[in-house]
Protein backbone atom coordinates (compact mmCIF):
# COMPACT_ATOMS: atom_id res chain seq x y z
CA UNK A 1 0.00 0.00 0.00
CA UNK A 2 1.40 3.38 -1.01
CA UNK A 3 0.64 6.62 0.78
CA UNK A 4 1.11 10.04 -0.72
CA UNK A 5 2.21 12.93 1.43
CA UNK A 6 1.48 16.48 0.33
CA UNK A 7 1.78 20.02 1.56
CA UNK A 8 -0.97 22.54 0.98
CA UNK A 9 -0.21 25.62 -1.12
CA UNK A 10 -1.42 28.92 0.27
CA UNK A 11 -0.78 32.36 -1.26
CA UNK A 12 0.94 33.45 1.97
CA UNK A 13 3.43 30.59 1.62
CA UNK A 14 4.73 31.55 -1.83
CA UNK A 15 5.64 29.21 -4.67
CA UNK A 16 9.32 28.64 -3.81
CA UNK A 17 8.55 28.02 -0.13
CA UNK A 18 5.77 25.63 -1.14
CA UNK A 19 8.11 23.64 -3.39
CA UNK A 20 10.71 23.51 -0.62
CA UNK A 21 8.13 22.43 1.93
CA UNK A 22 6.71 19.77 -0.40
CA UNK A 23 10.21 18.35 -0.99
CA UNK A 24 10.94 18.39 2.72
CA UNK A 25 7.64 16.66 3.50
CA UNK A 26 8.58 13.92 1.03
CA UNK A 27 12.04 13.56 2.60
CA UNK A 28 10.60 13.50 6.13
CA UNK A 29 8.07 10.85 5.15
CA UNK A 30 11.01 8.50 4.51
CA UNK A 31 12.35 8.86 8.06
CA UNK A 32 11.65 5.74 10.13
CA UNK A 33 9.19 6.26 12.96
CA UNK A 34 6.78 8.54 11.14
CA UNK A 35 3.56 6.49 11.08
CA UNK A 36 2.42 5.78 7.55
CA UNK A 37 4.81 8.43 6.28
CA UNK A 38 2.08 11.05 6.72
CA UNK A 39 3.12 14.54 7.74
CA UNK A 40 1.04 17.68 7.56
CA UNK A 41 2.71 21.04 6.80
CA UNK A 42 2.55 22.16 10.45
CA UNK A 43 4.32 18.98 11.56
CA UNK A 44 6.84 19.48 8.75
CA UNK A 45 7.64 22.99 9.97
CA UNK A 46 8.17 21.70 13.51
CA UNK A 47 10.44 18.94 12.20
CA UNK A 48 12.35 21.50 10.13
CA UNK A 49 13.13 23.34 13.33
CA UNK A 50 14.19 20.12 15.09
CA UNK A 51 16.41 19.15 12.15
CA UNK A 52 18.18 22.51 12.23
CA UNK A 53 16.87 23.34 8.76
CA UNK A 54 18.45 26.60 7.62
CA UNK A 55 18.89 28.49 4.39
CA UNK A 56 22.46 29.13 3.24
CA UNK A 57 22.89 32.75 2.16
CA UNK A 58 24.81 34.16 -0.83
CA UNK A 59 25.41 30.82 -2.60
CA UNK A 60 26.80 31.64 -6.04
CA UNK A 61 26.82 28.17 -7.63
CA UNK A 62 26.72 24.45 -6.93
CA UNK A 63 28.73 22.05 -9.09
CA UNK A 64 28.07 18.31 -9.27
CA UNK A 65 30.91 16.48 -11.07
CA UNK A 66 30.79 13.04 -12.61
CA UNK A 67 33.43 11.37 -14.75
CA UNK A 68 31.76 12.55 -17.98
CA UNK A 69 30.00 15.80 -17.11
CA UNK A 70 29.36 18.59 -14.65
CA UNK A 71 26.02 19.99 -13.59
CA UNK A 72 26.39 23.67 -12.74
CA UNK A 73 23.56 25.32 -10.82
CA UNK A 74 24.02 29.09 -10.73
CA UNK A 75 22.38 31.27 -8.04
CA UNK A 76 20.66 28.30 -6.36
CA UNK A 77 18.60 28.27 -3.20
CA UNK A 78 20.40 25.96 -0.78
CA UNK A 79 19.14 24.65 2.54
CA UNK A 80 21.04 22.58 5.10
CA UNK A 81 19.73 20.16 7.71
CA UNK A 82 20.88 17.29 9.91
CA UNK A 83 18.98 14.01 9.53
CA UNK A 84 20.00 11.08 11.69
CA UNK A 85 23.52 12.45 12.10
CA UNK A 86 24.00 13.11 8.36
CA UNK A 87 24.28 16.63 6.94
CA UNK A 88 21.84 16.98 4.05
CA UNK A 89 21.71 19.79 1.51
CA UNK A 90 18.70 20.67 -0.60
CA UNK A 91 19.54 22.54 -3.80
CA UNK A 92 16.88 24.25 -5.91
CA UNK A 93 17.75 25.83 -9.25
CA UNK A 94 18.26 25.21 -12.94
CA UNK A 95 21.21 23.01 -13.86
CA UNK A 96 23.39 23.61 -16.89
CA UNK A 97 25.02 20.42 -18.14
CA UNK A 98 28.65 20.70 -19.19
CA UNK A 99 30.79 17.97 -20.76
CA UNK A 100 34.19 17.36 -19.19
CA UNK A 101 37.30 17.21 -21.34
CA UNK A 102 40.25 14.89 -20.78
CA UNK A 103 41.96 17.50 -18.63
CA UNK A 104 38.92 17.69 -16.37
CA UNK A 105 37.90 21.08 -17.79
CA UNK A 106 34.16 21.47 -18.36
CA UNK A 107 32.51 23.00 -21.41
CA UNK A 108 28.80 23.52 -22.03
CA UNK A 109 27.49 20.54 -23.97
CA UNK A 110 25.97 23.05 -26.43
CA UNK A 111 29.49 24.35 -27.23
CA UNK A 112 30.76 20.82 -27.86
CA UNK A 113 27.82 20.09 -30.17
CA UNK A 114 28.20 23.42 -31.97
CA UNK A 115 31.92 22.88 -32.64
CA UNK A 116 31.34 19.27 -33.74
CA UNK A 117 28.54 20.23 -36.15
CA UNK A 118 30.19 23.32 -37.64
CA UNK A 119 33.61 21.71 -38.07
CA UNK A 120 32.22 18.33 -39.10
CA UNK A 121 34.11 16.39 -36.40
CA UNK A 122 33.24 14.02 -33.57
CA UNK A 123 32.32 15.35 -30.12
CA UNK A 124 35.63 14.00 -28.76
CA UNK A 125 37.60 16.01 -31.35
CA UNK A 126 35.46 19.06 -30.56
CA UNK A 127 36.28 18.71 -26.82
CA UNK A 128 40.02 18.46 -27.56
CA UNK A 129 39.83 21.56 -29.75
CA UNK A 130 37.91 23.45 -27.06
CA UNK A 131 40.58 22.49 -24.52
CA UNK A 132 43.34 23.75 -26.82
CA UNK A 133 41.46 27.00 -27.45
CA UNK A 134 40.62 27.75 -23.82
CA UNK A 135 36.93 26.95 -24.24
CA UNK A 136 36.35 29.41 -27.10
CA UNK A 137 33.99 27.75 -29.64
CA UNK A 138 34.78 30.13 -32.52
CA UNK A 139 38.53 29.57 -32.18
CA UNK A 140 38.01 25.80 -31.90
CA UNK A 141 35.93 25.75 -35.11
CA UNK A 142 38.50 27.81 -37.03
CA UNK A 143 41.34 25.62 -35.78
CA UNK A 144 39.54 22.41 -36.79
CA UNK A 145 38.56 23.77 -40.21
CA UNK A 146 42.15 24.83 -40.96
CA UNK A 147 43.68 21.61 -39.74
Amino acid sequence: MSSKTTATFTPQLGVEAYIRLQTLVQMISMIPGIPGGRVNPRQAKMLMKQLGYKELEDVEEVIIRTAEKELVIRAPSVAEMNVQGQQMYQVVGTAEEMARGEGGVAFPEEDVQLVAERAGVSPEEARRALEECGGEPAEAIIMLMKG
